[in-house]
């Protein structure tokens, strides 16, 4: 059985678990408003009067959040409903300050679709999505400048967000882990979300239970709100269902309620009992008319999708011979899976693979930079490769060359031929040098007659040497093999 089994004293418990996912939509300004979107602004300086709940101010509908709401639902393998509904979800919190959030309840804009996910051990698994909604997102309570106030800025309040729901599908961290992953992948290549949980623009909720091995129905969940990582959501979801199976185990009860999850001390803890959509009073919105989508739409929507990881990576195997672990890891995002076609256009693309994810991977580590950043350019990258394929440098020269590349992200071909570092392949001139290195090591050369036969790779460093490495590896082998005979 596939999955993570606790073992208890009453027998084995499986771990059940669905998500709640909150993305940004990326758009310049809110869903409702045209106050801009933009983040690391100072406090309260991208508000207006409908973001600031002033009475009399009216919600217009932003037409390009919808379209991203579209185009995500499509990435998810998702029925599109061209009828959904506006409600307004009532409670009080301090940074909403219309006292209800905009959101859908009943009649949402995306219906069910899935999500497949690579497993470590090299299965997948299908994730089914219940839905997905639109929202306005709430303001931001701020309680760490002063000791005994809390400040509001309300920049994010009406920002527009797309809330994804999962079904309860997930049997384990890892799974959850994966799905989080290609999920950030997704909307990163629609570009309908930035995903950078670091940022809130891409928030989680974690809602846990377990039951006993083989049975069917589910028991009472928790909910853990506001998980901002992958890392993190992983730890929630094991440590709550340790605390479950801990709770039946003992004889108690779990209840529904919403916790908050603390990676520091590793537990989580109740924030509040957990409410029903009754508490929530939803009502339509009466401000917004339904929204109805046309056919031409959808269909503009979808002729404006982009090729998506899943179907990129299947080429990347099947068209351009990679293995699955280095297309899964080259087009884990958008442009570094453009920067490799570009780079391998009309090449070797394993030679090309190999080469971005060794060298030039450990170099946008080691100087800290974006793929963007990269003084390195695709073309160069593809050079390089083309200058190792002809035979013009060998393979260490071409380390020597890269370290050069991004220094001064020069041509490759201007460096090579600046240092004089093309390769010498001139059979007569290995030669040469060849029977000079035998000549001064009569001992070497007896040694390796009578059987020494590792004394091979000695004399090939001795020759690349003498020739200051420019001399073709292959070429010196074979005669080198030739000549000790």
């Amino acid at each position: 059985m596939t999955g993570m089994i606790i073992q208890g004293k009453t027998g084995n418990w499986e771990v059940v678990c669905g998500l709640e996912i909150h993305c940004q939509i990326i758009s310049k300004s809110k869903m409702f408003s045209g106050a801009s979107t933009h983040y690391g602004s100072d406090p309260n300086e991208n508000v207006s009067f409908v973001d600031a709940g002033m009475p009399g101010m009216l919600p217009t509908l932003n037409k390009e959040c919808v379209r991203q709401a579209v185009k995500t639902g499509l990435g998810l393998n998702a029925v599109i409903n061209k009828y959904s509904e506006f409600a307004r979800k009532n409670y009080f919190y301090a940074d909403l300050p219309q006292g209800y959030q905009i959101s859908q309840f009943k009649y949402p804009i995306v219906g069910e679709g899935f999500v497949k996910i690579d497993l470590e051990d090299g299965s997948s698994k299908n994730i089914g999505i219940e839905r997905l909604h639109i929202e306005q997102d709430a303001g931001k309570s701020i309680h760490d400048i002063s000791p005994d106030k809390s400040f509001i800025d309300l920049n994010r309040a009406g920002v527009g967000l797309m809330e994804i729901v999962t079904k309860p599908d997930f049997r384990s961290p890892e799974e959850a882990g994966a799905f989080l992953r290609k999920l950030r992948s997704i909307v990163r290549y629609l570009g309908t979300c930035d995903g950078n949980m670091d940022e809130g623009s891409m928030r989680c909720d974690v809602n846990v239970s377990v039951r006993k091995v083989g049975e069917e129905a589910y028991r009472t969940r928790c909910e853990m709100k506001n998980v901002n990582s992958v890392k993190f959501v992983m730890q929630a979801i094991e440590t709550e269902a340790h605390r479950h199976v801990e709770t039946y185990e003992n004889g108690g009860v779990i209840e529904q309620e919403t916790r908050q999850f603390d990676p520091v001390k590793g537990i989580s803890k109740v924030m509040r009992k957990k409410e029903f959509a009754h508490d929530y009073r939803y009502f339509p919105e009466p401000d917004l008319l339904p929204l109805v989508l046309d056919d031409d739409f959808i269909n503009q929507v979808r002729s404006e999708m982009v090729e998506l990881p899943d179907a990129k990576k299947s080429r990347f195997v099947h068209d351009m011979g990679l293995t699955p672990y280095d297309a899964d890891v080259l087009c884990e995002s958008r442009e570094t899976a453009e920067f490799f076609e570009k780079a391998a256009k009309g090449r070797d693309a394993k030679k090309v693979a190999n080469w971005m994810m060794g060298d030039f991977f450990a170099m946008l580590n080691e100087k800290k930079i974006t793929l963007e950043e990269s003084p390195v350019s695709a073309e160069n990258l593809g050079k390089l490769v083309d200058l190792i394929t002809s035979d013009v440098i060998n393979g260490k020269t071409a380390k020597d060359v890269f370290v050069i590349m991004t220094e001064t992200g020069d041509n490759p071909e201007k460096i090579v031929e600046e240092k004089g570092l093309k390769q010498v392949t001139d059979t007569g001139a290995i030669e040469a040098v060849i029977d000079e290195v035998i000549s001064a090591n009569p001992d070497n050369v007896a040694a390796y007659k009578a059987g020494k036969v590792a004394l091979m790779g000695w004399f090939v460093g001795q020759v690349m040497k003498a020739s200051k490495g420019k001399a073709n590896p292959g070429i010196v082998n074979k005669i080198l093999a030739e000549k000790l005979k």
